[in-house]
């Protein structure tokens, strides 16, 4: 991994056993997981993944998200969510599937104590929006989707350099560069001030190819070009 970065890396994925692999890992300095990448992964047992997830570790902050889609209910799960360990920072969405704010909730339960991470942001009005319902509450993620955002043709790194500055005005919370699209987003993230990039599984594997000499680089990929056609038996 490049010398110098201070983004902080965050693991994303649903895979438990996976996650267990990286949880003494010194380059993973937390966790996040959502409803759609445990479903990916299979899982019948929210509750039954979450213990234990949080058996194992407990020194690294993992992000679990609530799945309903009103306040009310939002709110139940949230407190009961949390309360399953000391690391645990609760994901509320930023809005219902209809459209409607959460912000109002998200301040309840961050002036409660409860630790959220507000996720699936994409504008800087949204980012306003939270950073004022989380300024004075318990320390707090904002989860901007930047790669979401790059699929849309819309480049995130601007966007992400607000979002830094608007949160100054929440310094117990910290901005999140969600759903990255390559390893050159963690070079971005740091240096827009970005205080952690999530990865998934595969981007990690690619982290120690940041920095690599570019010549090098070019050497070991006609290298491996070369092994795989052998390697296949191919003949002209």
């Amino acid at each position: 991994m490049g010398e110098g970065l201070s983004v902080k890396i965050f693991a994303d994925g649903a895979d438990l056993d996976r996650i267990l692999a990286l949880a003494d890992d010194r380059r993973v300095r937390g966790f996040t997981t959502n409803p759609s990448l445990m479903r990916k992964a299979g899982l019948t047992s929210y509750e039954d993944f979450v213990r234990r997830l949080v058996e194992r570790i407990t020194d690294k902050p993992i992000s679990l998200e609530v799945f309903a889609d009103n306040a009310d209910e939002m709110r139940r799960q949230a407190h009961g969510i949390s309360r399953w360990g000391e690391n645990i920072y609760v994901k509320i969405p930023v809005s219902t599937t209809a459209g409607a704010s959460m912000a109002p909730l998200v301040r309840e339960l961050s002036e409660e104590g409860v630790k959220v991470n507000v996720t699936a942001l994409f504008t800087t009005a949204q980012v306003e929006l939270v950073t004022e319902a989380v300024k004075n509450g318990a320390p707090s993620y904002i989860s901007v989707f930047a790669g979401r955002i790059a699929d849309a043709g819309i480049d995130p790194v601007p966007i992400m350099a607000r979002a830094v500055d608007i949160m100054a005005e929440a310094p117990r919370s910290e901005l999140i560069w969600a759903s990255p699209r390559e390893v050159l987003n963690v070079v971005q993230a740091d240096q827009v001030g970005c205080h952690i990039i999530t990865l998934t599984h595969d981007l990690l594997k690619k982290l120690d190819c940041l920095g690599k000499d570019l010549l090098q680089f070019s050497l070991e990929t006609v290298q491996m070009f070369h092994h795989d056609a052998v390697a296949a038996g191919f003949r002209l």
